[in-house]
């Protein structure tokens, strides 16, 4: 039986080849689209799930109560970790991590091979607690030594070759020998630790001043905790034991302590008012149902098609029931064609899926592979194509079985007005969800380029960064005055922080200060030349004095002015809570420029002179010079004061726009599935206005006889599908705002809601449809009537 309703489905399939090609197409493209963001949202759902004792594994997090708000952070003070040790005994291992804004590109060199790789400072146990795979080394004790290193495969291939290199020395910083302990394996793509190789935290604690001064500082919130907990210990029970744990070794503190689910820390990052409210998880489960929703796009496409076809199949179906065929049977055979175009379309969209997810990859940035090997991954494909063959023909199948032999035979196959309306709905529920993601897709890009517009408060042009790593930072003055000798700079300067990042912040005191309030500010120590060279305009007062003379002066952005409610802020007196015996006065007030996030206010901001720590140096090259031209002038004078080190620089505009990177992801995932849900709904109209117009041949013969013009004709066969359209749009239209206006709401520089948007989509969609109607529209009314007529 089974062999004979597959025999039947495929003439049927090569008797209608448009329509079959139509649904098949549809079919593949809907699934390749579930694929491929199938292969994405697993992607992301298993970052960091790969860890023997995941379950047991969790960050350190401190809430920050401060003028009746709570901030959610990761970084705790150094002396904590001793404490955790010893305090709370359901905690197995505590490990250091210092974090990913200190950590920084590090020179490592072999004889006359050096490169410049990111670098992780953790404790000892890390790979025992996180148990990476390894080529070579022992994880137990590969970060026991504080002069210890280890690479990953690819470092390791960077400096070695092919050769093992354990036991030989690597020269780091032109400071330090450290001896390789151990080789990683290449890092899974889906983790969110991005580094080149490990040295030991206590490496750190032995050779750098701030390191070893933050060992009895409670006040200095410099560091990370990864923690494993026993494997039955109770984590509620441990947070519990984690509140107040801080304020009794050190009274003053604002802060309290509970652990985050190393599983959750990609996708549910975000805290507010000290609670989680998600993160990125909320972008999985929004693409997830876009998944579904433009697979069930398809799957509309080939019910319509299946009813509108209805009279070509109602003879066949009076003719089988009239010789005793059950409709259990027809239902079968019905299902047995859906299954089997369902089974072309998977087969179609491996292709399409194959060509495309390098495509994919590049929009993504991810290393997304096809799972070919994976038997898993081919049983629920498998059961996902008979499923969406099941779905696909299920109301097609129970509908043509439902026709009554007799009233068939008798040439009277339709049950009245009312026998569209299903195909209608379904049309309307297709140009719904085509026209959200439409209006999704333009208001995402709207809100980026919103926020790109926004004014910056200093010029990016032509700017960039260099970090003042090894021999740099003692040689700054000759590489500061050989730069702008060589005729391609036109202004340098040095700060403690990349012209993108604030890298620290400091609490303050002044006279004006409320007893309870606790105000901190962003702090910045630049030379000063840092606000020429950056563009930013001093609004009041003065800046530093070139003669260093200005070591107690402040200068304030306008954001910090209103923070701390100052009427008059030039000579204000001010000192930080660290150091409170030493006085400082505010000498100018410069304009908000944005150094962090573009979709957030301008935070309170302190520049401050002179402080040991200015690590990074801002340049501007001059206008008239070619860029490349400009870098391969400059290369040779950093090479000059820092040979152990490559060139390693960053244009701040780049780093600026990098900013953006998620919102751009999602606005350019949304148009490319609004693009292509309308192509599949769109090729589903298409059918549609073909055979409906095939249906509607001798009716539209004689209208023509009678005088009707091509236009009255075009307009009869379009007048229902643009009506059908335009319902969708008045649907979709308060749906995506709904969402949208939630979307926008995590943004505190955003774009309103406008009209404009929702009428430019849905007209945008009434133009696609019309134009996709139009075509099957003025081919049946250019017929000759003749050829209409000719069997009455």
């Amino acid at each position: 039986m089974l062999q004979n309703y597959l025999k039947i489905a495929w003439r049927s399939l090569r008797k209608n080849k448009g329509f079959s090609f139509i649904n098949i197409l549809g079919l593949a493209v809907g699934m390749a689209v579930a694929t491929l963001i199938g292969l994405w949202v697993w992607d992301e759902l298993t970052f960091d799930r790969f860890y023997e004792n995941e379950a047991n594994l969790y960050r350190l997090m401190l809430n920050r109560t401060a003028n009746g708000e709570i901030t959610t952070q990761s970084n705790a003070a150094l002396p904590l970790r001793d404490v955790l040790r010893t305090e709370v005994p359901e905690i197995k291992r505590v490990v250091e991590n210092l974090p990913a804004r200190m950590q920084s590109k590090t020179a490592l060199q072999v004889g006359e091979r050096k490169v410049l790789r990111k670098v992780q400072n953790v404790g000892e146990e890390f790979l025992t607690m996180f148990r990476f795979s390894m080529r070579s080394g022992n994880w137990k004790s590969a970060l026991r030594d504080p002069n210890s290193v280890v690479l990953t495969e690819e470092t390791a291939q960077a400096l070695f070759d092919e050769t093992d290199p354990v036991g030989k020395t690597v020269r780091l910083d032109n400071q330090f020998d450290l001896k390789v302990s151990g080789v990683l394996k290449k890092l899974p793509r889906n983790t969110a630790w991005d580094f080149d190789f490990l040295v030991p935290f206590r490496h750190l604690e032995r050779n750098l001043p701030w390191a070893q001064a933050s060992r009895t500082d409670w006040n200095n919130n410099l560091i990370e905790y990864l923690v494993e907990l026993h494997p039955n210990a109770n984590r509620a029970a441990v947070d519990a034991k984690l509140k107040g744990i801080i304020k009794r070794h050190n009274p003053e503190s604002i802060f309290e302590a509970f652990l985050h689910p190393v599983a959750q820390w990609h996708l549910y990052g975000e805290f507010q008012n000290g609670q989680n409210t998600g993160g990125f998880i909320r972008y999985v489960r929004l693409f997830g149902i876009v998944g579904v929703a433009v697979l069930l796009i398809a799957c509309i496409n080939f019910m319509n098609l299946a009813t509108a076809r209805s009279e070509k199949r109602a003879k066949e179906v009076g003719v089988r029931k009239s010789v005793g065929s059950f409709r259990s049977q027809l239902i079968g055979q019905f299902l047995s064609e859906s299954l089997l175009i369902a089974g072309l379309a998977f087969v179609l969209s491996l292709v399409l899926v194959w060509a495309l997810l390098p495509v994919f990859n590049g929009i993504t940035q991810k290393q997304l592979s096809f799972p070919w090997s994976e038997p898993g991954f081919w049983l629920l494909a498998l059961g996902f194509t008979g499923i969406t063959g099941v779905l696909a023909g299920s109301y097609p199948a129970f509908y043509l079985s439902g026709f009554n032999p007799v009233r068939v035979l008798k040439g009277r196959v339709h049950a009245g007005r009312t026998a569209n309306w299903p195909r209608k709905v379904l049309v309307v529920v297709q140009f719904t969800a085509c026209i959200a993601f439409i209006v999704s897709a333009m208001l995402v890009y709207e809100q980026i380029q919103y926020a790109k517009n926004r004014p910056m408060g200093y010029n990016p042009d032509r700017l960039l960064t260099v970090e003042l790593t090894g021999d740099l930072q003692r040689n700054y003055n000759a590489l500061r005055n050989e730069l702008l000798r060589s005729g391609v700079v036109e202004q340098v300067t040095k700060a403690s922080s990349p012209a993108t990042t604030i890298t620290s912040d400091t609490r303050v005191d002044w006279s004006g200060k409320a007893p309870d309030e606790i105000m901190r500010l962003n702090l910045i120590s630049a030379s000063p030349d840092y606000l020429q060279t950056m563009g930013i305009k001093l609004k009041r007062g003065r800046n530093f004095s070139p003669t260093g003379a200005d070591s107690l002066s402040v200068i304030l952005n306008e954001a910090a002015v209103r923070a701390m409610r100052l009427n008059e802020p030039l000579n204000q007196e001010m000192s930080l809570v660290w150091n409170p015996g030493q006085k400082l006065r505010v000498v100018g007030v410069v304009e908000n420029s944005i150094i962090e996030s573009p979709y957030t206010p301008v935070t309170p901001l302190m520049l401050l002179t002179g402080l040991p720590y200015e690590n990074y140096t801002i340049f501007r090259l001059a206008a008239h010079v070619n860029t490349a031209e400009a870098l391969a002038r400059i290369e040779p004078i950093f090479q000059q004061f820092n040979p152990a080190y490559p060139f390693d620089y960053q244009f701040v505009d780049e780093e600026y726009n990098r900013k953006f990177k998620q919102e751009e992801l999602i606005g350019t995932l949304a148009g490319m599935f609004a693009v292509l849900a309308v192509f599949i709904a769109c090729l589903g109209l298409f059918g549609l206005a073909a055979s409906l117009a095939e249906q509607r041949t001798k009716e539209i013969g004689i209208r023509k006889v009678l005088g009707a013009s091509v236009a009255s004709l075009w307009g009869l066969l379009s007048r229902e599908f643009v009506s059908l359209v335009g319902i969708a749009g008045l649907l979709a239209s308060p749906l995506a705002a709904y969402f949208l206006n939630d979307w926008l709401q995590q943004f505190d520089y955003r774009i309103s809601l406008r009209v404009w948007v929702f009428v430019l989509a849905g007209g945008l969609a009434l133009v696609i449809a019309l134009l996709t109607v139009s075509f099957q529209s003025i081919r049946a009314a250019l017929m000759n009537p003749v050829n209409s007529l000719r069997s009455e």
